[in-house]
């Protein structure tokens, strides 16, 4: 006789998250990917960072033999990842009533309804973690930095959480001279210069990452429109728009900053915050420079009691759900966590200017 799946053992309700197909988003997916070393068995990360290494290899004698080399140094540091854990509640009234899609007159049986419910809540719970990943993301990448106001129910604040990829200052800002849709706004000068930050660091320059509005002023801008001219016998680029994979973020082409070839990126994805309010991941009249990989989503272990069980068990993924009944009041409630950390590979990895336009 087979035996029958637990639906609320915690390894099938994982193998159910696995199967969830994930939603997709720029930031995580270009610049902090997760490789196969970065989900840690403990409760804390380990970050490395280091600096580029643009040094050349001497010219020895032939009596000298060799030159030892230094090593590069580097900095590592330890740390507690923040818990993000939404969680929905199931009720009888919500298995007598229709399901969201479900035909008026199904004959879903109350076990049935349950089961495509807990799909559905795996699902929105899955959607709302990766919409914070993706801000982490940003946030990291605008700020070098990630603070995380961390609450106690849906509404009482708790403490706030900082993560820092620096010392005392960061070197990953540039300022603008004159914003570029203003008279002796230098574009092309400040993205080269921004090119320039990151080549002395030994690391690759590939995208340029703008918001909205700039986006509109580069196209507007008549050196842009004069150089792309293919009548004028100077090419430094295209502008061939194309719809990415990515809701709200477009492919605009590639232009030459003085040696320094970028896919430019138009930027312009959004999010509700906890004040019902739609906010940019990136700031509309930004820019930034960074390179594909440039850092790494990592995550840190989640342990727990699982439905069933009296002992903790830690359980090492990138998702962790949870089953608990309530049996007095008749309430099953199904949780999801993660405990994610997005940081740069290298010591400044992108250059972020803000308010380049006006």
């Amino acid at each position: 006789m087979a035996s029958e799946l637990n639906f609320f053992d915690t390894y099938v309700l994982m193998a159910i998250v696995e199967e969830i197909v994930p939603q997709q988003t720029f930031f995580k997916d270009r610049y902090f990917p997760t490789g196969a070393g970065d989900v840690f068995a403990s409760d804390k990360v380990l970050t490395e960072y280091r600096k580029g290494d643009r040094k050349m290899a001497a010219f020895v004698s032939a009596r000298a033999g060799d030159i030892p080399m230094e090593r590069r140094g580097y900095e590592i540091h330890e740390y507690q990842p923040a818990f993000i854990v939404p969680s929905r509640l199931l009720t009888l009234d919500e298995l007598r009533k229709r399901g969201f899609g479900e035909a008026i007159y199904a004959n879903s049986t109350p076990a049935q309804r349950a089961a495509r419910l807990q799909l559905d809540d795996l699902t929105d719970m899955e959607r709302r973690i990766v919409r914070r990943e993706e801000w982490m993301c940003a946030q990291t990448m605008i700020n070098n930095a990630c603070t995380m106001q961390t609450y106690i129910d849906d509404k009482t604040e708790g403490e706030k959480l900082h993560v820092q990829f620096y010392d005392t200052a960061s070197d990953h800002t540039y300022t603008v001279a004159a914003k570029w849709d203003a008279t002796g706004g230098d574009f092309f000068g400040d993205v080269k210069a921004m090119c320039r930050k990151l080549s002395k660091r030994g690391l690759r320059a590939a995208d340029l990452v703008v918001g909205s509005d700039v986006a509109d002023a580069i196209l507007d801008m008549d050196k842009v429109q004069k150089l792309l001219d293919r009548n004028s016998g100077i090419i430094i680029g295209t502008v061939d728009q194309e719809l990415s994979r990515y809701d709200g973020v477009v492919y605009m082409g590639t232009l030459n900053f003085g040696g320094f070839k970028l896919n430019v990126i138009s930027v312009d994805e959004t999010y509700v915050d906890a004040s019902g309010t739609e906010q940019k991941y990136f700031p509309a009249t930004s820019a930034m420079v960074t390179a594909p990989g440039c850092g790494h989503m990592m995550y840190g272990q989640i342990t727990q009691i699982d439905y069933g069980s009296t002992e903790f068990a830690s359980h090492a993924a990138t998702r962790v759900p949870k089953f608990s009944l309530n049996q007095e009041a008749d309430i099953r409630k199904l949780r999801l966590g993660a405990r994610p950390l997005a940081a740069p590979h290298n010591y400044c990895p992108y250059i972020y200017a803000a308010e380049v336009v006006s």
